[in-house]
């Protein structure tokens, strides 16, 4: 996050310390160094103040129904006090029970108050708190949508459920109850000890004496449970991480008798994760009986002092009995700032972990004035290209290239020779590191994402197929097209007749990422949805490798018609697929070392003509 405004709170050696804190294993992470701990904490609050900012005048509501609450329990107490000592009385004499009535009904009417008062707490509080959850689970869903491909890749899907879930529910249980447990105990807290020193400024002294040691032992509690939460952020994270990348990669689980290692690692994942909650448990095992001991060795000496000095005429039974109520009001909310403190802890890590994804920014970032491509042409250019992912080697260590509009382009060569990097540099999904990728003579960084994804689409080997029907996984890059136009496209690669045999034709649903459909099926319905599309520059990196050979001839008789009028890049490792290539680029080290026509780089004895002789060897 450097460079952030975060950092700039802590100055260079927080970035350098947070750099160096994210290649901390999650099990040596409850140590946090001081400069990324207020790095933490800096950017958690910045995430709360932008959530809370828009609900400022419901929260000002809420404060004032708190303040009236609380003095209508704080006005209770005295009300006894007073009927004790000024109601009762009159009454042992035979005189009018009136005093004592207007007390009474004032303490009706002060307990009316605090329960209509409470009522409507809770109901506007729930309502802001489902606001603050429904703005963050949309503004992590969106960001997570917005970042570049790269943090996808090094960001496992399980984490990203983790935030998604666990971390929201976190921040949820904290909106749920905390908020009232804090404000109410804050209040309470003041309030008691202001009415404690007003009704006896010596008895009220006695009753503070443990003050000092109540603060110490929050304070051991805040520090140890701070730690503690953060673990258990940490484990969670870890166990659905692997939860959902087992299940997700079942098929080969199964397939290579992984069950026990993996229940193995699930078992070492899942005993962390209780000994991280029963840390915790163990916290507030011993703080909050640590609190209702001293409450009530206070109470005991209160009690003892009180009724010494009630004996001797310094105070009243009232007074004595309005400090036991105070006392048991005192001490009550130490409780309920325990309970909201746990809670504040577990949505404390959960914001830091929300706060650091939220602030990370797409490595491609959006034009700031975007440029305008009116009428597409397709034409392509690597003008003086250098890449290399992030702490490799040079991909790219200089490509300058030309791709004419509406030619039909084959990109061939051996593994790693960086033909699927031309691929995510066309399509945006990286940026180079010098140079520029320029299409129609615009560079692709002053493309809006709209504009690009519009005009350049990329086929890849393993396309997803969302949960829905055949059609809306067709009409995925253009929603509002019509039943007539997905069939069109159907038709035109070859997909309608396979549609056409099912029950439900169209409407026959995929299941989960297409798992009711071959390989070869998938694949046309992902050529069907690109072809509907309709972009100016369509790419296809490996994407015939699953299918079979007749599918794989059928698409290509079909991509001779379609492909006419596109640019278009094709990425294989099947030389049949190149039998439709105008063009021919055979990679090497991230260099184009052999450029023509398929015929004429045959009869050639260079690395193309090996290649191809290669294939036919490999179906003889």
């Amino acid at each position: 996050m450097t460079g952030t405004t975060a950092d700039k709170t802590t100055g260079a050696t927080a970035g350098e310390a947070t750099d160096r804190w994210r290649g901390v294993a999650a099990e040596d992470k409850e140590h946090i160094p001081e400069t990324v701990s207020l790095l933490l904490r800096t950017r958690s609050r910045r995430l709360l103040g932008d959530l809370l900012r828009p609900h400022r005048k419901a929260i000002g509501v809420l404060t004032a129904v708190i303040v009236v609450s609380n003095a209508a329990g704080l006005a209770l107490p005295y009300l006894v006090k007073t009927g004790i000592d000024s109601g009762i009385p009159p009454m042992t004499h035979g005189r009018g029970a009136g005093t004592l009535l207007t007390i009474v009904a004032a303490i009706v009417a002060a307990a009316l108050t605090q329960a209509v008062t409470r009522q409507a707490f809770l109901q506007l509080s729930g309502r802001i708190g489902q606001d603050i959850l429904l703005e963050l689970r949309r503004r992590v869903f969106n960001h997570f949508q917005r970042l570049s491909l790269s943090f996808h890749e090094k960001y496992t899907s399980g984490r990203v459920i983790a935030r998604l879930t666990s971390d929201v529910e976190a921040i949820a249980e904290l909106l749920d109850s905390g908020f009232d447990g804090l404000v109410t105990a804050v209040l309470t807290l003041f309030g008691t000890a202001a009415m404690l020193l007003v009704l006896d400024v010596h008895l009220g002294l006695v009753a503070l004496l443990p003050l000092p040691v109540l603060l110490l032992f929050t304070r051991w509690f805040r520090r140890q449970s701070s730690a503690a939460y953060r673990r258990t952020r940490e484990t969670v994270a870890l166990v659905i991480v692997h939860f959902v990348e087992s299940m997700t990669g079942i098929r080969a689980v199964q397939a290579f008798r992984r069950e026990p290692r993996n229940q193995e690692i699930f078992e070492k994942l899942n005993a962390d994760y209780r000994d991280a909650n029963t840390r915790g448990s163990r916290l507030v095992a011993i703080f909050m009986p640590g609190i209702k001991l001293i409450g009530n060795v206070t109470v005991a000496i209160v009690l003892l002092y009180g009724g010494w000095l009630a004996v001797r005429g310094t105070v009243t039974v009232g007074v004595l009995a309005a400090f036991l109520l105070y006392l048991r009001q005192f001490y009550e909310p130490m409780q309920e700032i325990s309970q909201f403190y746990n809670a504040l802890q577990s949505a404390g890590a959960a914001l830091e972990k929300l706060s650091g994804v939220l602030e990370e920014q797409p490595d491609v970032a959006e034009p700031r004035r975007p440029a305008t491509l009116a009428r597409p042409r397709g034409a392509l250019r690597f003008d003086a290209v250098e890449f290399a992912y992030a702490g490799g080697p040079p991909v790219l260590p200089r490509l300058d290239l030309e791709i004419p509009s509406g030619q039909t382009v084959a990109v061939v060569g051996t593994t790693g020779a960086g033909k699927t990097t031309l691929a995510k540099l066309i399509s945006r999904f990286y940026d180079p590191v010098t140079g520029r990728v320029l299409l129609d003579g615009l560079d692709l960084r002053d493309l809006d994402e709209t504009t690009l994804r519009r005009h350049v689409v990329m086929v890849t080997q393993e396309n997803f197929l969302f949960t829905g029907t055949i059609a809306d996984n067709i009409r995925f890059g253009r929603p509002e097209a019509s039943m007539a136009a997905v069939a069109e496209a159907a038709e035109a690669i070859g997909a309608h007749e396979f549609v056409a045999t099912l029950p439900d034709g169209y409407q026959t649903q995929v299941g989960k990422r297409g798992g009711r459909m071959s390989a070869g099926q998938r694949q046309l319905v992902a050529f069907a949805r690109a072809f509907l599309a309709d972009p100016a520059v369509l790419i296809l990196d490996e994407a015939t490798s699953s299918l079979d050979v007749p599918s794989e001839r059928l698409v290509q008789r079909a991509l001779r018609t379609i492909l006419a009028d596109r640019t278009a890049i094709i990425i294989a490792h099947r030389l049949s697929t190149v039998e439709i290539a105008e063009r021919v680029l055979v990679m090497e080290g991230g260099r184009v070392v052999e450029d023509g026509p398929p015929e004429h780089l045959i009869t050639r004895s260079g690395r193309f003509a090996r290649l191809h002789q290669a294939w036919l060897d490999s179906l003889a």
